[in-house]
């Protein structure tokens, strides 16, 4: 990645801290944005936290889909962020009323330390809930010193008033100088006791009643948002009761989701966050290990049906077992299908290890428009249900479509190549890791996978292909231009003996490579293919655990 001369400089200019008090406040507006990427990807989060408090636009987005080589911002420089929107919001220079933080999160653990989605949740959660007890004191105070200074006023004019009133009493003469003293000692209890009785009122007013002064606050707060904050929010059973007291708060910060995690927390609990987000800012939603059972998910989905922009469901590993419900089969998958038709703008569907063998075409039937995305691993897909999915009207318009774990044979190849040519003209990205294809299975299969002129990425690991089967594999896909990843399998020849004839991808996953065989000559027997075809653009990798397919948008 080649940097800029700006960029460059910018580097130059936050990496000493000491001296920013000298440049920070000559800055143009149009070089915040430079020296705050230069902050973050050179983890300084004091100039962050400085950059950030006098923000000059109305906008700021630190999210999204980051370039190939970069990596997520460091934990210090997030929190630093997060500190200085609170900060800024008490200080005139700052412009900022819409922070963009959606695709911020990175995985746990990572290079760099990067903030996982979880503990981001938690900082917002955090955050939110303290800007709102900052507002709180700042509007107690500024009520105090309010009704201070009314009561000063009050006392002076009371006071004027007295002493005018002595003034005409003196020049009355001497005459009737001492009833106009006993009058004016009168008057001036009169004005004290209609002072005392007038802060009273003031007082039970503001204090009185039923806790009239907690709503008043959060009525004024919550009627004065100043910075709007959108975030991808991932909640489990330790963050629920911190995230649903962000999202019930009313303050100066507004926290809204556009996707929203959840990992093991049932019905009612997903029920009580939906309640609490704005209908039209959610985009999707995923719910992990989660015991819903079809009547939990049966009620979930006409909860989903309220947010009119919801692009995105995603279920995995949610026990949704219809075997064990056999009795009561019909039924739920009339509820079911019921529910996902009211999903009206559903484009990405997502349902892992949920055991739906046979159902496919009474779930996908009923959605009103076609997916553009189809993740469909470890759901034990019948020859029924993939030659429904062939022939349905979601095949022409599939862009993503995985099948990873589901088992492939003879019998299902004709639906599988007729899928394939189905949606030749708009396939992106295409997962069948694990499906059993032996060298047979995948020579019927490669004229079709050939034919996927706009394919950008194959997965194709844990098949037990040997390494003749790999060679063809790479001849085809060096003639398909708009390939640029492949995710290939261990040819049989690199593992240790003892492997059954047909291996699952169970046993590829665990059986130990041979030590005695080069794996750098299979991928240079491959990498050969590249450098004869000219193929510089296509990336070859067999590393399962870090392959990513959306590095090649």
């Amino acid at each position: 990645m080649v940097l800029s001369l700006v960029s460059l400089c910018a580097r130059v200019v936050v990496s000493d801290h000491s001296s920013s008090p000298c440049w920070l406040r000559w800055v143009p507006r149009e070089l915040f944005r430079p020296l705050l990427e230069a902050a973050f990807s050179g983890c300084r989060p004091l100039a962050v936290g400085e950059l950030v408090q006098r923000w000059p636009e109305r906008s700021l987005c630190v999210g999204g889909r980051r370039k190939q080589g970069q990596t997520s911002p460091n934990r210090l420089c997030i929190q630093a962020l997060l500190l200085a929107v609170v900060r800024g919001l008490s200080d005139q220079r700052c412009a900022l009323q819409v922070l963009d933080l959606c695709g911020l999160q990175g995985d746990e653990g990572g290079m760099g330390d990067p903030m996982g989605g979880w503990s981001l949740t938690v900082a917002l959660c955090t955050m939110i809930v303290q800007a709102r007890a900052g507002a709180q004191r700042a509007q107690r105070k500024e009520g105090e010193r309010e009704r201070k200074r009314f009561s000063a006023l009050e006392r002076e004019r009371d006071i004027k008033r007295e002493r005018g009133q002595w003034k005409e009493a003196s020049s009355a003469g001497e005459k009737n100088a001492r009833p106009s003293e006993v009058l004016g000692e009168e008057e001036v209890i009169k004005g004290v006791r209609r002072r005392m009785e007038t802060e009273r009122k003031k007082e039970s007013a503001s204090t009185g009643g039923t806790g009239s002064t907690k709503e008043n606050e959060e009525k004024d707060i919550g009627s004065d948002v100043l910075v709007h904050v959108r975030a991808d929010l991932f909640v489990n059973a330790r963050s629920l009761e911190r995230a649903h007291m962000a999202l019930s708060t009313s303050g100066p910060l507004k926290l809204q989701c556009r996707y929203l995690r959840v990992e093991e927390i049932s019905v009612s609990s997903i029920r009580t966050l939906l309640d609490l987000l704005p209908r039209r800012s959610l985009l999707g939603i995923d719910v992990r290990y989660s015991s819903l059972g079809v009547a939990g998910l049966a009620e979930l989905l006409p909860l989903l049906s309220t947010f009119p922009a919801l692009n995105s469901l995603r279920l995995h590993y949610c026990n949704l077992d219809f075997r064990r419900d056999h009795p009561v089969l019909e039924e739920a998958l009339k509820g079911l299908s019921q529910g996902l038709a009211q999903l009206q703008e559903l484009r990405r569907l997502s349902l892992t290890a949920l055991r739906l063998p046979g159902q496919l075409r009474v779930l996908l039937s009923s959605l009103p428009q076609p997916l553009e995305i189809l993740e469909l691993p470890y759901l034990s897909l019948s020859p029924a249900d993939l030659a429904y999915l062939s022939c349905s009207h979601h095949a022409s318009t599939l862009q993503q479509l995985d099948l990873s774990e589901n088992r492939l044979d003879e019998k299902t190849l004709p639906s599988i190549r007729r899928l394939l040519s189905q949606a030749s003209s708009s396939l992106q990205h295409l997962s069948l890791s694990g499906c059993g294809l032996t060298d047979t299975l995948l020579g019927l299969l490669l004229p079709s996978l050939g034919g996927c002129r706009t394919l950008k990425s194959l997965a194709l690991a844990l098949n037990p292909l040997s390494m003749a089967g790999l060679m063809d594999l790479v001849k085809m896909a060096v003639r398909m231009p708009s390939l640029r990843q492949l995710l290939y399998p261990n040819p049989l020849e690199d593992y240790q003996p003892g492997l059954p004839e047909l291996p699952s991808s169970a046993h590829l996953l665990d059986w130990p490579l041979n030590d005695t065989t080069d794996i750098n000559t299979t991928s240079s027997q491959l990498n050969r293919v590249l450098i004869d075809s000219r193929r510089n653009d296509l990336f070859l990798t067999c590393d399962l655990l870090n392959y990513d397919k959306d590095l090649v948008n």
